[in-house]
């Protein structure tokens, strides 16, 4: 994709800071491993951020190379044209808009939800309503789910994110908080609500890059190919084949490939926020 000069004020740099933020570690790999996989694209992660936790790591102080330097501008980049393009979409729609704050760290740092480890992938906090993101995530979604990584993933995947942002400002994730909190839905009730909810984020996304791509000529052949990438690697039924050889639509949690492409493509053609209802298509 092609850069612009655009740049955001609300951007934190923690890489090479060491100390972990007082990360808390334990529980075991493969119990780690797969809450990354459930969670990985979520809400709010609290509970398995501060679950499992049996002591703390701290890492020395370094400086950052060239290369990491070069990836924290263009995620700097990239959060300053969603702050742009979902100003300009608020503004359209008489709502007012106020911007996420974007966390970049390594092996793990506090946050709002608690203390966030690099295990868990990229998550929206609504509590401070901050997106954290461990770059090392990246590879992790190319060797062990079998995406395609390029420059317009880490789009995807942080589009996906401020998304959760998005909807945390109309109030959905309140709402789906109260339904949860409520004790009246099921299990498997209340993962229908979250695949509905992750797709919509998956569909928010969509609307950035079409919006975004009409203001500023960003896309270049081959982008949008990997965010459908991304999005397939990262389906339920994808992640359940490779984790445990079967898939369970019962325990979807984020909906599978093909609705996540589904509903990224929906944003991206349309680029219009009011047809991303997923609630009423996936709910009735």
């Amino acid at each position: 994709m092609k850069w612009t000069e655009d740049r955001s004020d609300n951007f934190d740099d923690r890489r090479g800071s060491g100390g972990g933020g007082g990360m808390l570690v334990g529980g075991g790999l493969g119990t780690i491993i797969i809450a990354a996989i459930v969670f990985f694209l979520g809400g709010d992660p609290s509970a398995i951020l501060n679950s499992n936790a049996s002591g703390s790591q701290q890492t020395e102080q370094r400086q950052l190379s060239q290369g990491e330097l070069k990836i924290g501008e263009f995620v700097n980049m990239l959060q300053a044209l969603n702050e742009e393009t979902w100003a300009k979409i608020f503004n359209d729609n008489n709502i007012k808009f106020r911007p996420a704050k974007v966390v970049l760290f390594e092996s793990g740092t506090q946050s709002g939800c608690g203390a966030a480890r690099s295990e868990m992938g990229p998550f929206y906090c609504p509590n401070d309503e901050t997106i954290y993101m461990d770059m090392s995530f990246f590879s992790e979604l190319q060797s062990k789910f079998g995406a395609k990584v390029g420059q317009f993933t880490v789009a995807y995947v942080l589009g996906h994110e401020y998304g959760h942002h998005i909807q945390n400002l109309l109030g959905t994730l309140g709402k789906i908080d109260q339904l949860r909190q409520s004790g009246r839905y099921s299990e498997s009730e209340m993962n229908r609500v979250s695949v509905a909810n992750e797709l919509q984020a998956d569909f928010y996304a969509g609307v950035w890059a079409k919006q975004t791509d009409s203001r500023e000529k960003i896309l270049e052949p081959g982008d949008i190919q990997e965010a459908m990438s991304a999005a397939a690697a990262v389906g339920d039924d994808n992640i359940q084949k490779r984790a445990q050889g079967y898939v369970n639509q019962e325990s979807f949690t984020h909906g599978s490939s093909a609705q996540r492409e589904e509903w990224f493509m929906k944003g991206y053609t349309t680029g219009d926020i009011r047809q991303g209802d997923t609630f009423d298509a996936l709910l009735k």
